[in-house]
């Protein structure tokens, strides 16, 4: 078995009842910078607030590289009606040889508690177990941010492993969850 190699010939565009799911471009950059400049996005995570827009830029290079490299798959959220992007989501790791991927987003705090980013995630797992024939889909998640546990618990994924100390940023060592789910068709 392996990966699905067509979902790398054309970027998959994808569609919810709310949303529109497509490749994150160049012109993104603005609002990536926006969205991770800003605390409260990265309170969950071991990374400073974006502090310079080249590094969005670098950024949006870097992630078109790994979808071209067929390392990773990260698609820009938008809204049905609008055209400007509200998160972005997607496969951050694939790793090919176990049909597995690792599923990791961010959502415009604006957008926090009105279930676009479970869309949006329903949709792309969808995705990895259709259209890629992944095996299973794991999340790594800081265990304060309840949000996404809650999110990925909804979707059905379980918790394979949690981490004492995983990562040490700002002068702190933190815990890293682990959450996993098979494909259903495979099991």
């Amino acid at each position: 078995m392996e990966i699905e190699k067509a979902c790398f010939t054309t970027f998959p565009v994808l569609h919810t009842h709310r949303l529109t799911l497509r490749q994150i471009l160049l012109e993104d950059a603005r609002r990536i910078f926006e969205m991770r400049a800003n605390w409260r996005n990265n309170q969950f995570m071991l990374r400073p607030d974006m502090q310079d827009y080249a590094k969005a830029e670098d950024l949006v290079k870097a992630v078109d590289e790994g979808y071209q490299d067929q390392k990773m798959m990260a698609w820009a959220g938008l809204l049905r009606d609008e055209k400007t992007i509200v998160g972005t989501c997607g496969f951050n790791r694939i790793d090919h040889q176990n049909l597995r991927a690792e599923i990791g987003g961010e959502l415009f705090i604006d957008y926090w508690g009105k279930h676009i980013a479970l869309e949006a995630v329903q949709t792309i797992i969808d995705y990895g177990f259709s259209g890629m024939t992944l095996h299973s889909i794991e999340a790594k998640i800081n265990p304060g941010n309840r949000g996404a546990i809650h999110l990925v618990e909804q979707l059905g994924f379980v918790r394979e492993a949690y981490f004492k100390d995983y990562g040490y940023y700002q002068g702190a060592f933190h815990d890293l969850a682990i959450y996993s789910k098979l494909n259903p068709k495979q099991q």
